[in-house]
Formats: structure tokens, C-alpha cells, sequence
């Protein structure tokens, strides 16, 4: 309802038409128009007795006739709305059925003004404005590429990566094997460096490589992917949970990757990842050089003008892929990486470290300290120690051992003794044995002392002493029995594979 007798009212005072839209909470030009329809319909305050707002509200803007025109026929607006939903369906298409079916209904310009009016009254939106260099949108494509193996003629479907700059539209597609976070992370990479400059924002999808636990308010970030980030100097902020339209950039970067790359390609085969990148990157020029449609110039001469120059350069190294992950320090001072066993300073036993590993190197920290560095080992069960992480011989405080391993182990019998002190021999380092050395004497809990001294005893006989050697005797009953061809050993309690406490002062 216009606020047509308080305009009157206070421009009887005095005030002044932008004194009056201030503090009737109107435009200027508002007032100025009830103003001058007040005048040309003869009324001024104060009202005459008996009129109130709505009669005032008729005299002044009185209801517009309609002019006798020919009603062209209205589409289903609703049909509309709903096939639009469907993927590769364009209003310019519904136009065209539409034409067929009303050859004289309305053109294709009116057609859309129609229906976004329809539109704009179930579903309001308000639209994103983008600053020049300011975000970057990442989105994998819903729809894979077809690669198809030479050899075997198996097809493997390839993931479709898309990175849109919001200002430009300036896009980047790829083609990767998976979705998984090496894949996700050198997607960024190549895209930062097919741009050659960076944006501030990073803008994804709650993908998991990249967002570990979404949230609106605090999403928790793959710890590789924020390094990847403060490697480039960005940020990241997701997109929220199901809210395409907070990433309509990514969105329609996807539906164009799909238009006119992927659909380019359908009829194409591919042998190989590298061919589809090939081919995907011809059709790539070709889009972002596409003129617009309603602006001048095209994504490239966007970027170019707009995104480019607001945005900062690379920096001179390039991003090394790296995974965290949380390990455990166990009592022999190493934790485990790929099956491969790393030493850290022996004081952080029973700690829980973060480790970074890279294609060459792992590191160790522990709350934020780097506490040990290695060269990453492919040799699994191996160890690789640094002496420095060793434990003092002379600390007497030092609890785990060689001797009370041994003193332990000659708890259950000779033999299981004799099986420790052999795991102990063939490391290079006696600590290194340690783990295997405690699984061995725990299962004594679970089969009892008589039997594991049974079982180490057929071990030694069959030279094979090891935790997992020791374990299957167990499981299997093989410790009840007699080695076939042999008499039951008498184990001497000095041999060439038992050492003596003192060998370890």
C-alpha cells in the first residue's frame, strides 16, 4: 500500500521531497510523482472527511485500461520450467517446439522475457557479483570420458576437471584417471599454470579429496589441499552442501565442458590419456575464444583485460605432492610409513606424530616441530634409523631392552628365549627386533606358556624363527607334533645363536 497520506502530510509542513522520501522511506522521485498526480487529480492536505487511503490511492493512480490487442498463446510455463531441469534442454530449443505448435506466438527474445518473469516470482535468487582475479571455481564434470585401452579394448572412463575464473569465464579442462587427492591436486597445478597467475579464493565442491568434513560454517579442509593453498598464497572456501548456485561458475564451466567438448568428442576414440588431453585442449582454445553472445570480445580477451592483470604471479617452485597422516610411535622409537619402518628421537615412544610424505622424502612432526626427516624407502618391513634417535646405552632409565626382552622370554622356557635373542641377531640393530620380539612372547597369553616354548622349539629346529613363523605353528597345532624323520630336540642351553646379557653392556 502506498504511503500517499503521510507524502501529503509532511509536504504540507514544509519538508522537502528528499526530507520527506527519507523519512517516509521512499525514493525521491516517488514522492516527487505522488506529488505531482496529487496536484493534477486536485487534492491537497488536509483530506477531505471520509477519504481514506484506498479511495486516495484509486484518484491518484487509477487502474490502466487495456487496449484491445490479439492475445498471443501462452506456453506451459510450468512445462518449461521442468524440461529445463533435464540435461542439454535450452530455452532456445523450447522456443522452437513452442514455434511449431504456435507458429504465431511470441518471438524468441519475448519468449524468454516471459518466462524469466514466470520464474523470478516462485524462485527469487540473487545474483553474484565477481571480482576481477578474486576466485577460482573447481568442479569435476557428472559426465566421464570414454578411453579405450589398445591393448585389451577395455574402456576405462576418465574424470573431467573444470576450473572457471569468475570474472572472465576464462575455463581450463582435463581429462585424470581418478578423482582421488593426487589426481584432485595436480588438476590444480596444471590449471594455475595453464592460467600463469593465481587467483586469492579457491572455490570447490565438499568433494572428499578436498574437503574432509563439510560444513557450513567450518568446513574441515584436506590438510595437503590447504598446503596446496599456501603454497600459491590462496584460500579456500567451499561451496555449501547441496547450493549448486553458490558455485554457478563451476557450474556452468561443467555444462560447457560437456557442450562443446565432450559432445565434440563423442564420436572420436581415444587410446590414451594423453590423446584426450590432446584433444580436449583444441577444443578448449576454441571455447574460451568463442565471442559472447550479449557482451563484446570472449573469454580469452576477458581474462586477458580483466582476471589477468588483478591477478598475482605464481611462485618460482612448483607445488610438491604431499599426504599427512598420523602414525604412532611404537617402543622400538620407529613408526610405520607404506610398510616401511622410520626412526624418530626414542623420547617420543607411544606418541602420535604427523607425518608428510612425499615421492622422496618423509618427515615427522610432532605438535608442529619437524622432528625427523628420511629418505622414503620402497622397501617394505625394512628399517631405516638414524643412530641419533637411539636411546643412551648408559641411561639406566631406558625401559625396553635387549636383556629384560631376554630375561622376559626366558620366562616361558629356553627356547622361546632362544627364538627372541634370534630375532634380536638378524636386525642390524637389536631395537629393531623389539616388536617382533614382544608379539611373540604375547602369545604365550593366548596359547600358554608350554605350547609357545613347543612352538619355538620347532622353529629353531626348522631355522625359520620369526613372529609370523611362530604364529602359524601355533594356529595350526604344529607344536604337537614331531618333526618327521627327527627325535624330539633336547635344546642345549648355550648355542651359537644365544647371547649372553653381558654382550649388550
Amino acid at each position: 500500500m502506498r504511503k500517499i497520506q503521510e507524502v501529503l502530510r509532511l509536504s504540507a509542513t514544509g519538508l522537502s521531497a528528499r526530507q520527506v522520501a527519507i523519512s517516509v522511506g521512499v525514493a525521491r522521485s516517488t514522492v516527487a510523482e505522488c506529488l505531482r498526480r496529487a496536484q493534477a487529480a486536485g487534492v491537497s492536505w488536509p483530506l477531505p472527511a471520509g477519504v481514506d487511503e484506498v479511495q486516495l490511492e484509486r484518484r491518484l493512480y487509477p487502474a490502466l485500461v487495456a487496449t484491445a490487442t490479439e492475445e498471443r498463446p501462452l506456453p506451459d510455463w510450468a512445462h518449461v520450467h521442468r524440461e529445463l531441469q533435464r540435461k542439454g534442454v535450452t530455452l532456445f530449443l523450447l522456443h522452437q517446439e513452442y514455434r511449431e505448435q504456435y507458429p504465431d506466438g511470441y518471438q524468441y527474445s519475448r519468449f524468454c522475457d516471459r518466462y524469466r518473469a514466470w520464474a523470478g516470482k516462485i524462485d527469487r535468487v540473487m545474483r553474484q557479483e565477481h571480482r576481477a582475479g578474486e576466485k577460482l571455481f573447481v568442479d569435476y564434470a557428472g559426465q566421464t570420458l570414454p578411453i579405450v585401452d589398445p591393448r585389451t579394448g577395455e574402456i576405462r572412463a576418465a574424470q573431467v576437471f573444470v576450473a572457471v575464473l569468475g570474472a572472465s569465464n576464462y575455463t581450463y579442462v582435463e581429462a585424470t584417471w581418478t578423482q582421488s587427492l593426487p589426481d584432485w591436486l595436480g588438476s590444480h597445478v596444471r590449471a594455475l599454470e595453464f592460467f600463469g597467475c593465481r587467483p586469492q579464493i579457491l572455490v570447490p565442491d565438499n568433494l572428499r579429496s578436498g574437503i574432509t568434513r563439510p560444513c557450513k560454517y567450518e568446513p574441515q579442509i584436506n590438510r595437503s589441499y590447504q598446503e596446496l593453498a599456501e603454497h600459491y598464497g590462496m584460500a579456500v572456501i567451499p561451496a555449501h552442501v547441496r547450493r549448486p548456485r553458490h558455485k554457478a561458475k563451476a557450474e556452468q564451466g561443467v555444462l560447457l565442458a560437456e557442450r562443446w567438448i565432450l559432445a565434440c568428442l563423442r564420436n572420436l576414440t581415444l587410446f590414451s590419456l594423453a590423446q584426450a588431453n590432446q584433444e580436449i585442449a583444441r577444443l578448449l582454445a576454441i571455447l574460451n575464444q568463442r565471442p559472447f553472445k550479449k557482451l563484446p570480445g570472449s573469454r580469452t580477451s576477458h581474462f586477458q583485460a580483466i582476471d589477468r592483470p588483478a591477478m598475482k604471479p605464481l611462485p618460482p617452485t612448483r607445488y610438491e605432492y604431499a599426504e599427512w597422516n598420523i602414525a604412532s610411535v611404537y617402543i622400538n622409537y620407529h613408526l610405520t610409513v607404506d610398510e616401511h619402518h622410520y626412526s624418530v628421537p626414542h623420547a617420543l615412544v607411544g606418541e602420535r606424530l604427523d607425518v608428510r610424505a612425499t615421492a622422496d622424502t618423509i618427515e615427522c612432526f610432532h605438535r608442529g616441530q619437524r622432528v625427523a626427516s628420511h629418505a622414503r624407502s620402497t622397501l617394505k618391513g625394512r628399517y631405516t634409523t638414524i643412530p641419533a634417535h637411539m636411546p643412551d646405552p648408559h641411561r639406566h632409565r631406558a625401559e625396553w631392552t635387549p636383556e629384560r626382552l631376554l630375561q622376559w622370554a626366558q620366562k616361558h622356557g629356553p627356547s622361546t628365549a632362544g627364538a627372541v635373542n634370534a630375532i634380536l641377531t638378524r636386525r642390524r640393530h637389536p631395537e629393531q627386533g623389539f616388536r617382533a620380539a614382544l608379539g611373540v612372547m604375547r602369545l604365550g597369553n593366548t596359547y600358554g606358556s608350554d605350547r609357545l616354548e613347543a612352538a619355538c622349539r620347532r622353529a629353531l629346529s626348522l631355522g625359520t624363527c620369526g613372529y609370523r613363523s611362530i604364529e602359524s605353528i601355533l594356529k595350526n597345532g604344529l607344536d604337537r607334533k614331531v618333526l618327521s624323520g627327527q627325535a624330539p630336540l633336547s635344546l642345549p642351553t648355550a648355542h651359537d645363536n644365544l647371547r649372553g646379557p653381558d654382550y649388550y653392556h
